[in-house]
């Protein structure tokens, strides 16, 4: 916060120096202005491409998202449970991990089954790319 700080007043004092020219917009991180402890796009991108599953937990400060079993109406003897971290405050493919795990109904009982691959990295690929959507939004706004 105190770099942030500096910063602020640093551009204030060279602010005056400018000739009268219009400056670019300054593209901050969306670390720098929001209060979580992640990037607020991977965030607010992994919130929406979850947001047909029921939440478990949402720790903002430690960017995990855990979703609680869910079944598609359309297959109810098969489920799934998501896991999305966010490891760092910048938009970056290597700051998202998804984790997530399969049970199938046999017998009345629910049972571990392989996930996918491609299954965690189409999920992936949709919140890195809404990300990009709502960082893009922000700026052209």
């Amino acid at each position: 916060m105190a770099t942030l700080a500096l910063l602020g007043v640093a551009t204030l004092g060279l602010s005056a120096c400018g000739g009268g020219k219009a400056r670019p917009r300054a593209d901050l991180a969306a670390s720098q202005v929001t209060t979580i402890g992640v990037n607020s796009y991977l965030w607010r991108a992994s919130l929406d491409a979850l947001s047909f599953m029921p939440l478990l937990q949402a720790d903002s400060s430690g960017g995990v998202i855990i979703t609680d079993w869910y079944a598609n109406p359309g297959n109810p003897n098969e489920r799934m449970k998501v896991t999305v971290s966010i490891l760092d405050r910048d938009l970056r493919a290597d700051a998202l991990r998804v984790a997530a795990s399969r049970q199938v109904a046999q017998n009345g009982t629910w049972v571990d089954a392989p996930v996918q691959a491609a299954t965690v990295q189409k999920l992936e690929e949709i919140i890195l790319t809404r990300a990009r959507d709502l960082r893009r939004g922000a700026f052209e706004g």
